[in-house]
């Protein structure tokens, strides 16, 4: 009997990691279905087996340059440079590259016959020859390959070690069946051990993977059969494994509630690979509990897929809106500008154009970058051809009357802002700079001047008027925390200590809802209140830390929602905030010893001392904290036993 209750005490501290990989096999082969996960969309790239899943590394989104404009030598030096990064993580834009450099090298070629032609020569004589820049080319093309293959024969290599470590533990687990291991516990460890090592091996070749889990799961039946684990025991094992299971149900099910589709998803595949890992449950509630779990997580699935309808609903709709801005963009570069203020008008109204493209968000990939080639080519054609236009023009007033737009633009994004200390600052730099910069066009000078002066005055208007309230805001202000001051002196006290406290409470709620008071006024009201609070306590006998100890009481008694949660939010931000203050006392102490004595280190130690005074005091409030929650923990732990 002794022996029995050893083996089932050890194994109940053991079943966690070992039986849960055995009780999967059993599930997997008796009545679970083997592919719970339903279809998910192309981005999430999942690779499950049949009885090992292997996940490919996540790699990172690599950056989208554009090659449009690049001359084919430019594109020789970009592809040397990234011959110098990481091979996975170039693919698309060596493609890109490549496919850019090709177009380029027709032209080029295309070019060399036509010259050839042109000269006299008969077509069937001409041979295509690579000049020394695509020569380049190739050879870096070639060595790119070259660099692709070594990686893949590297990964190869790696899954055949890894195929090598995992024979090497499953000979382990043969060699710790055979053994004479008598100390349960013991034979317990090592099969942890070896199960953990299993975990941490990386793929093997996909041909003997079907064959390595399956030996590897009968030496886990092995091992479980010579332990001889009693039915009763098995039976508790999977009445803690329908627990866990309920417990992945109802995450599975809040998650249906998440705002989130990407933090949702994400959660639902983090519980189904936890799923997998969780032993069989009692076959009668088998059915019941998987169902359960694949409603949930069908919900998901469904409000991803229709996230992702809704977002190529929204790239369709991007893709009309900036197709109506390349229409307009046509309409508007048609015609050339006359004049200067033709120029200007067209000028202003694309960059609204390109004001709007930029609020507009992305369009499918596969036309994004022609439909911006075309609209950013008619932008850059206006403002070339206005660059000749201008050309004629004094270069000084041009340059003037450019840098005088930039200040009237400052001026005006000056003129909305609120902070007025720093705006001010800013304007008045602004307008000695307006001074110093010389005279523009007639036609243009007194315009742009009345734009500035009109931002400036705006400005300063809104701020006469912003301190104007605020000035009839405070002396209100300072009216009602004079009454408060005066109610507090006037309030009667009781014997009744928690009413005191929920008094002093609410006067200080009240004086802190009050807002801001005339700044000659504040620190007279700020140190009177305070002394009268604090002679309130001493008068009452009540430490302001047991006041504080009292509120933070009554505000775990109204948190309300999920008080476990609120709990253990509470202890962690405090503990961290203690580990805080302790670094910062250590760090406090140790300057001390370095200060020599003397007149000014002697103050700089008592404003040390002063601030190591303040961290105790507040490392002992956050302590009481501590115990009150654990108190409060420990009381609902009672409650709910009780209820059970």
């Amino acid at each position: 009997m002794e022996e029995t209750n050893e083996l089932q005490n050890a194994v109940n501290e053991a079943l966690p990691n070992p039986e849960n990989v055995a009780a999967e096999v059993t599930e997997n082969t008796n009545t679970e279905p083997a592919t719970p996960e339903t279809p998910v969309m192309p981005e999430a790239s999942e690779n499950t087996e049949t009885h090992e899943t292997q996940e490919a590394p996540v790699e990172e989104a690599e950056p989208e340059p554009d090659y449009s404009n690049n001359t084919r030598e430019e594109l020789v030096a970009a592809m040397k440079e990234l011959l110098g990064m990481d091979v996975q993580k170039i693919k698309n834009r060596v493609a890109a590259i490549r496919n850019r450099f090709n177009e380029l090298n027709r032209e080029v070629q295309n070019a060399a016959f036509e010259k050839f032609i042109a000269e006299g020569g008969n077509k069937d004589d001409y041979q295509n020859e690579n000049d020394a820049v695509a020569e380049e080319m190739h050879r870096l093309q070639d060595q790119y390959r070259a660099m692709r293959q070594k990686h893949i024969e590297e990964l190869e290599e790696q899954k055949k070690r890894n195929l090598e470590a995992k024979q090497a533990l499953i000979e382990e687990m043969r060699q710790l069946i055979d053994s004479e291991e008598e100390q349960v516990r013991t034979a317990m460890d090592k099969f942890n051990s070896i199960q953990e090592r299993w975990k941490a091996i990386g793929e093997v070749p996909r041909e003997q993977m079907n064959d390595l889990w399956q030996n590897y799961h009968f030496q886990i039946e092995q091992f479980f059969a010579k332990l001889k684990i009693n039915r009763e025991l098995r039976a508790l094992d999977q009445k803690r494994n329908l627990e866990e299971k309920i417990k992945l149900c109802e995450s599975a099910e809040e998650l249906i509630m998440e705002p989130s589709v990407t933090k949702a998803f994400k959660g639902l595949q983090d519980l189904r690979a936890r799923w997998k890992e969780v032993g069989p449950v009692p076959a009668e509630q088998n059915e019941e509990i998987w169902q359960r779990f694949c409603n949930a997580a069908n919900q998901i699935d469904e409000r991803r897929k229709e996230y992702y309808d809704q977002r190529k609903e929204e790239l369709d709709n991007n893709l009309l809106a900036k197709q109506a801005l390349v229409d307009k963009a046509t309409e508007l570069t048609e015609k050339r500008p006359e004049s200067t203020k033709e120029w200007n008008d067209t000028t202003a109204a694309l960059d609204e154009l390109l004001k709007v493209w930029k609020t507009i968000g992305p369009v499918p990939r596969e036309v994004n970058e022609e439909i911006w080639t075309k609209f950013k080519g008619m932008i850059d054609k206006h403002y070339s051809e206005k660059k000749e236009y201008f050309g004629a023009i004094r270069d000084e007033q041009e340059s003037n009357y450019q840098k005088k737009v930039d200040l009237c633009l400052k001026a005006e994004a000056i003129a909305k802002r609120e902070d007025w200390k720093k705006a001010t600052e800013e304007l008045l730099e602004l307008q000695q700079e307006w001074k110093s910069i010389g005279t523009t066009s007639r036609k243009v000078s007194e315009k742009v001047w009345q734009r500035f002066r009109k931002a400036c005055d705006e400005f300063f208007a809104k701020k006469s008027e912003f301190f104007a309230e605020r000035r009839t805001s405070e002396s209100e202000n300072l009216a009602q925390k004079e009454a408060i001051l005066g109610e507090l002196k006037a309030h009667q006290f009781g014997e009744d200590r928690e009413e005191n406290l929920a008094a002093i409470k609410e006067f200080q709620r009240r004086w802190a809802e009050v807002g801001f008071v005339p700044m000659a006024e504040k620190d007279r009201l700020h140190k009177e209140f305070r002394g009268e609070i604090d002679r309130i306590f001493e008068q009452l006998k009540i430490s302001a830390r047991e006041a504080e100890e009292t509120a933070y009481r009554e505000r775990i008694k109204n948190a309300g929602g999920d008080a476990r949660k609120f709990v253990n939010n509470e202890k962690a931000e405090l503990q961290e905030k203690i580990e805080k203050l302790r670094s910062d006392l250590s760090l406090w102490e140790n300057n001390l010893g370095f200060l020599a004595s003397s007149k000014q280190a002697d103050l700089l130690k008592q404003e040390f001392e002063k601030k190591m005074q303040g961290a105790r005091q507040q490392i002992a409030l956050m302590q009481a904290k501590l115990r009150i929650l654990n108190e409060a923990e420990k009381a609902e732990k009672e409650e709910q036993k009780t209820e059970e």
